[in-house]
């Protein structure tokens, strides 16, 4: 019998890393994963001026416990938010990923109670309208989703079932349709999936299994193939996966072990451990991004409600920035950057909020902006930019 969803979500709710091994053992479905689908659009984007100033960006936020999305307005010069008219916009219920197409067009969000994913047009005002046939069948318990960087394909991991799911997106309306061959097996308790740059492989972390499945994906069908060697040692719970622009260092959040995990990433798809690796986090880490400059990494510790920041080296290893870790609001989660690496943006789930940073072109520290953190809905945990 599949235990009562409400009260696994509610008591790993309060894991700490002591207590994940009781979480994971909750019907496969109890420890927490931040939402490591970020956006992929700005990933060739360029330090400085930042984004055209004709250019206007959008802040999707999923709030688990509202079972909606909060949609803000990026202000290019502050990084303040504004809420879009008519945020926040339905999911299903308990909302965990969500994820942008490169392109800006659709959203997609992971729903982890009702084993769906939520499907969206994005309007020019940032609005959400919901595309017709959504939501779409996902397996037991969806947590991630990612996009492939050229907006063809979606994919959406699944907690319970450990396994992933892969969807065609139809360019026109948004609509999913499952890959042959879809779900593919993971391995346990998966929650954060993550497309390399390239759109060449995709990279799924097992907190249960303390590693990470590493996957080819077809690209004419999207189609999954274990990578020779997978899945890779991580640390322990790993639970998010960030990568750097030019897919060559891949990074783990090890929630258990309070760590990150540096890896080469062979033409092949497969992990080399950095020299150096892991590198020591603050307590509980969750989200973790990679600027667009791939100069810069920060990670976000939910129980000490702070974030490491890291300069990436050229072997990969990372050192932490001069003032790290930063402050965040209480229950620190998920973080995703702003195109051009302006800005970046830390959900806040106990205080139902997103603080907003500004990033340090020449160090990589943080600073709040004016008027941060802003509301959000109920438990906020995904976060994602168009």
């Amino acid at each position: 019998m599949q235990p009562n969803r409400f009260v696994v979500r509610t008591l790993c709710s309060l894991v700490i890393a002591g207590s994940l091994a009781a979480c994971s053992s909750l019907g496969n479905s109890g420890s927490m994963a931040p939402s490591s689908a970020l956006p992929y659009a700005h990933r060739n984007a360029t330090r400085g001026a930042g984004p055209a100033s004709t250019t206007v960006y959008f802040a999707y936020v999923s709030n688990e416990l509202s079972s909606n999305v909060s949609a803000y307005t990026i202000d290019a010069s502050s990084g303040e938010l504004t809420q879009v008219k008519g945020s926040p916009f339905t999911t299903g219920t308990y909302p965990y990923g969500v994820a942008v197409d490169p392109v800006g067009k659709f959203a997609y969000v992971a729903n982890f109670e009702s084993d769906n994913v939520s499907a969206y047009a994005i309007a020019s005002s940032g609005a959400l309208t919901q595309v017709k046939g959504s939501p779409f069948a996902a397996g037991t318990y969806p947590y991630g989703v990612a996009v492939d960087p050229n907006g063809k394909f979606a994919y959406v991991v699944n907690s319970g079932s450990s396994n992933v799911s892969a969807y065609a997106i139809d360019a026109s309306t948004g609509a999913l349709t499952q890959v042959k061959g879809s779900p593919f097996k993971a391995d346990d308790d998966s929650y954060g999936v993550t497309i390399d740059p390239n759109g060449k492989f995709a990279y799924v972390a097992n907190s249960a299994s303390d590693n990470v499945s590493a996957f080819a994906i077809d690209a004419s069908t999207g189609a999954l193939t274990q990578v020779t060697g997978s899945p890779f040692k991580a640390g322990t719970g790993p639970f998010a996966v960030a990568i750097v622009p030019t897919g060559k260092f891949a990074y783990v959040v090890n929630t258990g072990s309070n760590n990150v995990s540096a890896f080469d990433i062979t033409k092949k798809g497969k992990f080399t451990p950095v020299k150096g690796s892991p590198f020591a986090a603050g307590t509980s880490p969750y989200g973790m991004a990679v600027d667009p400059t791939g100069k810069f990494a920060y990670v976000v510790n939910n129980y000490t409600n702070n974030i490491s920041a890291y300069a990436i080296t050229s072997s990969g290893a990372l050192t932490q920035v001069k003032g790290s870790p930063f402050a965040a609001g209480s229950g620190a989660y998920a973080i995703a950057i702003y195109p051009g690496g302006k800005f970046a943006y830390v959900t806040d789930r106990d205080t139902n909020e997103v603080s907003v940073y500004v990033i340090n072109a020449s160090t990589g520290a943080l600073t709040q902006v004016k008027g941060s953190p802003f509301a959000a809905g109920a438990f906020p945990d995904g976060v994602a930019i168009r």
